[in-house]
């Protein structure tokens, strides 16, 4: 091939590689082009109906909240009424600096959007932290303008929420965009705006605001609920601190000035705001703070939900009723009151009190409260024996006291002495020494988790201790445990909200029944038998078989803690699961009428009081019932503490007699002779039994070490 001919090769290859290059870039270029055309298409279709973003009253609007009882009628509306628009010369230059440097540092730089910051957003996110790219414009044009697409995660939104910022920022100067959304941002408590927000923490306008008191503010929106300062001070002195070092970093402050206010304690005071209570204050606060769970602040507060709940006005009018009756009758101001009843076939909420007055005391007492059960705790004791194939039939050494370990002993209330009688016998009289050696041979574990799978959600540490009631409890969680057995062994979570809607009426949740075998029906069937003993014998019974008038099994347990500061009854009937505790907001020994508190005049006449008014001409209706009984294991295979076993074959017991007289501080005398000998194959025969009245306010536990680490030295219940 001549030089000539190999040159024209050459360049017809280069001018062939040169075309193919070209030829890619460009289609590149044209199918850009053509994307961009189509996406133009698309976005100029998304940016079709905006809602009016020219006026500053269109970054106001809200819609409340409705949330309705079980019946439909309106018990309460989440509101933006805890709001007063300031100009931002009546705002702390504090506030309006720390705000900046805490939600949108670039806020000045930017034109609606940041770059930037969605840059900085993605690097972090893919770094595994959390960070928001939004901007404060953007911020104040979706909770406001955009409000009714607050639920579509889609690029359509994105896209108009940023179009709009830009928009704003070209209509509104940056002082007015920061005031506008300073004026409408959720601070906690029902606490819109800044100025709202600097009374209702602080009890000042926010002109007046210190450089601590600003951070403190600013730092509440991003989780109002998590750093709040009046329930959680640790949380919100750590978020102003890492408020005042954004502003540090900003240069808004010195090093001096950042430091010297990080020092300052977090003081806050209180300032009167009104609230959106509704009708029944305690059950909506609660249904507020499930909300806030799911969805944030600005929905909830002004995003036009509609939710329903489980709240029945007839029977939550009997459980009001009750509580102030009884409350009243007692005479005692101080003393409070807290009582949850559950359906058990559904789990629903029919009725909450919290306290005696929402207005001197907000603090839900039955939600938010973890206080000693006592002996109504031992009804977890009794499932966990019973699912395990212990007979209730069985008998134990009730004596007192019970050297449960070297280091802990237990005595039963007033150092009574029962001898050796029945587990169900045990469990009517509340007797501390025979219920330490059942959950010795159970398994503390076993009981922890019996507690756990019926409805307890607090850590209850596997001690032996615990079968005394000495781990704090919310009331309404002894509600739900209680009708785990009321349902047959079926545990149901405790519900109060059964639907929720978007403001267009979207259904956004809906609940589902979702029960779960804890136990057998039958193990339901055996626990109930024994839970009615104690409405069937002693002064708390008698308070029940005197006062109750409806037709329908009522079974239960009562609890007394160490002084009488807690004082119990958990009960149920096949429709209602009840827990009612009395006490003081600061624990203290409960008196009425001069003398120490017990349940039979205080929460057992609240449960029947409640019991006679809600379930009055509801027609008598059944536990549930199982095809069999439950199976149990040989009562020789169960080792107690202080119970000596004899005979498998005849199930005997070592013969005992006991006389033990009591008379304790309220003037009430128990004089008991027992018998127990093999003859009776274990069978247990009284001679004499005086009971002038009920033994008074029980106590828990007394002391802490021991091996038990929760609880040791001696402990008591009076409880029967």
């Amino acid at each position: 091939m001549s030089i000539r001919t190999r040159r024209a090769h050459r360049h017809a290859s280069t001018h062939a590689v040169g075309f193919g290059v070209a030829g890619f870039f460009g289609f590149l270029a044209l199918l850009t082009l053509a994307l961009f055309m189509s996406l133009g298409g698309v976005v100029s279709n998304w940016l079709q109906d905006l809602p009016d973003y020219t006026s500053a009253k269109a970054y106001l609007v809200s819609e409340p909240t409705t949330v309705y009882a079980s019946d439909g009628s309106v018990i309460a509306e989440y509101y933006i009424q805890n709001r007063r628009s300031v100009d931002s010369s009546e705002i702390s230059d504090y506030a309006l600096k720390a705000i900046v440097d805490t939600e949108d540092v670039r806020f000045y730089q930017h034109h609606g959007v940041d770059p930037q910051g969605i840059l900085r957003a993605v690097a972090v996110q893919l770094g595994g932290g959390s960070e928001g790219a939004s901007t404060i414009t953007q911020q104040l044009v979706r909770n406001t303008v955009l409000s009714d697409e607050q639920f579509d995660m889609t690029l359509k939104r994105k896209v108009r929420e940023a179009y709009i910022a830009i928009q704003m920022e070209k209509m509104f100067t940056k002082k007015q965009i920061l005031n506008m959304y300073l004026n409408t941002i959720y601070f906690g408590h029902s606490a819109y705006g800044i100025e709202a927000a600097s009374i209702t923490y602080f009890n000042k306008h926010a002109k007046d605001l210190t450089l601590a008191e600003a951070a403190t503010l600013c730092g509440l929106p991003q989780s109002p609920s998590v750093y709040d300062p009046f329930q959680n001070p640790t949380a919100a002195k750590k978020r102003r601190n890492i408020v005042l070092e954004r502003m540090y970093a900003a240069g808004d402050i010195t090093r001096k000035q950042c430091d010297a206010a990080k020092k300052e304690e977090l003081v806050t005071n209180e300032g009167t705001m009104e609230d959106s209570e509704g009708k029944y204050p305690y059950f909506t606060d609660y249904v507020k703070t499930l909300l806030l769970k799911d969805f944030d602040q600005d929905t909830v507060m002004q995003g036009g939900l509609k939710v329903y709940t489980t709240i029945d006005p007839t029977v939550q009018a009997a459980a009001q009723d009750s509580v102030r009756k009884n409350l009243d009758s007692i005479g005692n101001d101080q003393l409070q009151a807290a009582l949850v009843a559950i359906d058990p076939s559904t789990g629903y909420i029919k009725a909450m009190i919290g306290g005696r007055d929402y207005e001197s005391n907000k603090f839900n007492l039955a939600t938010q409260a973890e206080r000693q059960p006592g002996s109504s705790f031992k009804t977890y004791t009794l499932c966990a024996a019973l699912n395990a194939g212990m007979n209730p039939q069985i008998y134990i050494n009730c004596n007192s006291p019970l050297q449960a370990s070297p280091t802990w002993k237990v005595n039963n209330f007033g150092h009574t002495s029962y001898g050796t009688i029945t587990l169900a016998k045990a469990f009517a009289l509340s007797s501390n020494t025979g219920f330490v050696q059942v959950i010795q041979a159970v398994g503390a574990d076993k009981v922890s988790q019996m507690a756990t799978d019926m409805g307890v959600d607090v850590d209850i540490p596997a001690y032996d201790s615990i079968t005394l009631g000495t781990i704090g409890i919310p009331v309404i969680q002894m509600a739900e445990g209680y009708s785990t057995i009321a349902s047959g062994g079926y545990h149901r979570d405790a519900v109060a909200i059964t639907k929720i809607e978007d403001r267009n009426g979207n259904v956004v949740y809906k609940h589902k029944d979702k029960p779960k075998q804890v136990f057998s029906t039958a193990v339901a069937d055996a626990a109930i038998d024994v839970m009615k003993g104690v409405t069937q014998a002693g002064g708390t019974a008698s308070v029940i078989s005197q006062t109750l008038k409806v037709d329908q099994p009522v079974a239960g347990k009562t609890g007394t803690t160490e002084n009488a500061r807690d004082l119990w009854y958990c009960g149920i009937t096949p429709q209602l699961s009840v827990a009612v505790w009395c006490g003081y907001t600061t624990e203290g020994t409960v008196m009425v009428h001069g003398a120490s508190g017990h349940p039979y005049n205080t929460t057992v006449p609240i449960y029947v009081d409640f019991i006679n008014s809600a379930l009055s001409g509801v027609a008598r209706a059944e536990f549930p019932k199982a095809d069999g009984t439950a199976t149990y294991k040989s009562n020789s295979s169960w080792k107690f503490t202080a119970t000596k076993y004899v005979s498998e074959k005849t199930d005997q017991y070592r013969s005992y007699t006991n006389e033990q007289t009591n008379t304790n501080s309220n003037g009430y005398t128990d004089t008991t002779t027992t018998t127990n000998s093999p003859q009776n194959y274990g069978t247990n025969t009284t001679g004499t039994t005086t009971t002038t009245q009920e033994t008074g306010a029980g106590a828990g536990a007394e002391g802490t070490g021991g091996t038990d680490a929760a609880a040791g030295g001696e402990a008591g219940d009076g409880t029967r």
